[in-house]
């Protein structure tokens, strides 16, 4: 296949988002169409009311919600990604819709009304913009906790709200629920009984439906039934407010002659607040009914979905839609098999408002009150603050945070605060990576955070939670430090990094001076689980060279080979009382019986050195030096230097009868044991005392191998 360039993946991409009609008419199953159009028209018995209820809440005619209803379900389906997923207005939209207008204009006039529809077409513009620039990834960066603190804050607000309906008072619009309870005290002696019965008795119906089956359309019941009764009585016997008739024709397109200039500038932010909750309401229960038919989602595809439902919104005389929690569940569990149940939805609505309208007369406010004090409330998901309280700090932050400013402050101010509380938490989450010491469990099989374990005094073990990129890596460095300090000692590191997935050149020049840190200190840096795509920027930098392929340890064997090649042994029988690892269990632990200040009073520098091969010659000639082993018996007879006396380390400094007058030369596994021996040896004016530089490791690494008796013990 030729490749056209980038131009031409940007002009197939966008071609792809918009033919997405195209796409559900060619691969459509007719076998799908049975349990669409049922699912279709149990959709739309609950859409009905809700839309009706909806627009209330937004301070708009209950026209408007209607066919925001019908509009946004048929084209949301049209171009959106979920196969259940149902758009339209919703109850924390609509609620943002009203604080948002509030500062532009009087509900009810008809600059409120064409605000609302600008407002969608704004809302539109943002989510076309997202979808089109490939961002539907940002929704993954807004937590779940805020979610729950909005929806929380804002079932509360619409409770509270009805009371205007309810009790048929008036109280002062407002959003922050500061302003609405003293308005409502104010107004509570004008209470209108009526209305109060028709609301509770409407509420109560619903609440004994949703009881016996959720499946019976108990919001539809309740208004019914509530409008039978106004009809039979007469609305005005008792003076009850009723919806009055709606027109019966197709959504008719928007006018905007009375938007102002500026008013767009005006309505910025609160268009910004409406298309972030209504994408994250959207994507939400889209990404839950994922999760239990497998669909596999496409955020930027629903992008689209999204910002052409609202935009036709607001062209036909409606306002902001999104996904709707409880009419998706309601299509899911009806069996909707693709998205066109919803445009079913959508088409049965609008023939309801054609067939139906008359009957709209005899529909009470207070009945809609009734059922948005039931649906309010059922946004307060009790199960859900609970998990989210206990789950973590930060999550309940960020929830009881955005559930304040929900109920306290202007709506667009509390869905930025929920948002950026969000953000942060991810950000401060990345940048701060868990780096935690580990230790062996009590069977030496795994690896766990064990701080009340004392630690090897050689070798520490560290787990990288997180990426290794240049926001994290200062945290990373600065937390190793810190161990470090809590085991001065320890000249040994093994870095776990089965959990850092990206490393950019920050994290390596970080692992670098991790390296150089410990290599300065005698020691080394070593690393097991390290992830391939990881270990390639550790090839193309070099990093990998200037460690050493030997350092890249096999997770299974890592503490053995350290233990038998690295780390001291002698320092676990006679300097630790702890056994830290597997291969230490099997050493008898001697700790030493004598009064020696081990290493601090110690001038360690004035030992003075003999390499292996000076060593190897001198050996060879008249005047050899006197080759002391101070290791173990076990060590001594694994491999020594030919014709060295093995004297133990606690005797050597115990009773210390060694020749004046001839050189010493003090050997030991790496160099450490001999060097703090010798130091001692020389306090006591033992002068020809030297120490075999590195070792027998180091006599074996300048190739004096024949040089060295295997096997044998001069015990």
């Amino acid at each position: 296949m030729k490749d056209n360039g980038p131009l031409a993946d940007e002009i197939e991409f966008v071609a792809r988002l918009l033919a997405r009609p195209v796409h559900i008419v060619r691969h459509y199953n007719p076998a799908n169409l049975r349990p669409d159009l049922i699912a279709g028209l149990t959709v739309a018995v609950v859409m009905l009311p809700q839309a009706m209820s909806y627009a209330l809440i937004a301070g708009l005619p209950v026209r408007m919600g209607l066919y925001t209803a019908i509009v946004a379900s048929i084209i949301g389906a049209l171009w959106g990604s979920s196969n259940q997923l149902t758009s339209g207005p919703t109850n924390a939209i609509s609620l943002l819709t009203l604080s948002t207008l509030l500062g532009v204009a009087e509900p009810g006039s008809v600059e409120y009304l064409a605000a609302a529809g600008l407002l969608a077409l704004m809302v539109g513009s943002f989510h076309l913009i997202m979808g089109f620039a490939r961002l539907g990834v940002l929704v993954n960066f807004v937590s779940d906790s805020m979610v729950v603190g909005f929806s929380t804050g804002a079932g509360i607000l619409i409770a509270f709200h009805q009371a205007e309906h309810l009790f048929h008072i008036p109280i002062t619009p407002s959003p922050s629920l500061w302003e609405t309870i003293p308005s409502i005290i104010a107004h509570l002696p004008e209470t209108h009984w009526p209305s109060v019965a028709l609301g509770v008795g409407t509420l109560l119906i619903i609440l004994v439906l949703e009881r016996i089956d959720r499946r019976i359309p108990s919001l539809l019941i309740g208004m019914v039934s509530a409008a039978a009764i106004v009809a039979l009585v007469g609305p005005e016997t008792y003076e009850i407010d009723v919806v009055g008739e709606i027109p019966r024709r197709l959504p008719p397109l928007a006018e905007f002659s009375a938007v102002e200039p500026g008013l767009a500038l005006d309505l910025f932010t609160g268009a910004l607040a409406v298309a972030a909750v209504g994408f994250l309401e959207t994507m939400s229960i889209a990404r839950e009914i994922a999760a239990h038919t497998g669909q596999r989602l496409d955020s930027n595809q629903q992008f689209i979905g999204e910002g052409l439902a609202n935009v036709a919104s607001g062209l036909f005389f409606g306002y902001p839609a999104s996904g709707s929690i409880s009419r998706s569940v309601v299509n899911y569990r009806a069996g909707a098999k693709t998205e066109v149940s919803s445009i079913f939805a959508g088409l049965f609505v609008l023939a309801g408002v054609i067939l139906l309208a008359p009957l709209a007369t005899y529909v009470p406010f207070a009945a809609l009150g009734g059922v948005l004090v039931f649906t309010g409330l059922n946004l307060v998901h009790r199960e859900e603050i609970v998990q989210t309280w206990r789950a973590d700090r930060a999550d309940r932050n960020i929830m009881v945070l955005t559930m304040a400013a929900t109920l306290l402050a202007p709506l667009q101010i509390a869905v930025l605060v929920g948002i950026g509380s969000s953000v942060i938490h991810y950000l401060l989450t990345t940048t701060t990576p868990r780096v935690r010491e580990v230790k062996m469990d009590d069977h030496y099989r795994y690896f766990c955070p064990r701080p009340e374990q004392r630690a090897c005094p050689q070798l520490g073990v560290v787990e990288i939670m997180g990426d290794l990129y240049f926001g994290a890596v200062s945290h990373v460095e600065d937390r190793i430090e810190a161990l470090l300090a809590e085991h001065p000692r320890q000249r040994f590191l093994l870095l776990r990094m089965y959990t850092v997935e990206n490393c950019d050149i920050s994290g390596i020049h970080t692992l670098e001076s991790i390296v150089r840190t410990y290599r300065d200190r005698g020691g080394d840096v070593f690393f097991v689980h390290v992830q391939e795509p990881v270990l390639e920027v550790m090839r193309t930098t070099g990093f990998y060279e200037f460690l050493g392929e030997d350092h890249f340890l096999d997770p299974d064997h890592a503490i053995d080979y350290l233990f038998h090649k690295v780390i001291d042994p002698a320092i676990c029988i006679y300097e630790c009382p702890v056994r830290a690892f597997g291969p230490c269990q099997n050493l008898p632990k001697q700790l030493y019986d004598v009064e020696v200040d081990w290493p601090e009073d110690l001038d360690l520098d004035q030992v003075p050195e003999i390499e292996p091969r000076e060593l190897w010659k001198k050996m060879h000639e008249d005047g050899a030096p006197l080759v002391i082993d101070v290791r173990e018996p076990r060590e001594y007879q694994r491999a020594h230097i030919p014709d060295a006396e093995l004297i133990r380390l606690p005797e050597l400094l115990e009773d210390a009868r060694l020749p004046r007058d001839r050189p010493v030369v003090l050997v030991c596994r790496g160099g450490r044991r001999s060097t703090r021996a010798a130091a001692v040896l020389r306090q006591r004016e033992f002068d020809n005392i030297y120490v075999l530089h590195g070792g027998t490791q180091a006599w074996e690494r300048e190739n004096l191998l024949e040089a060295v008796t295997y096997g044998e013990s001069n015990e």
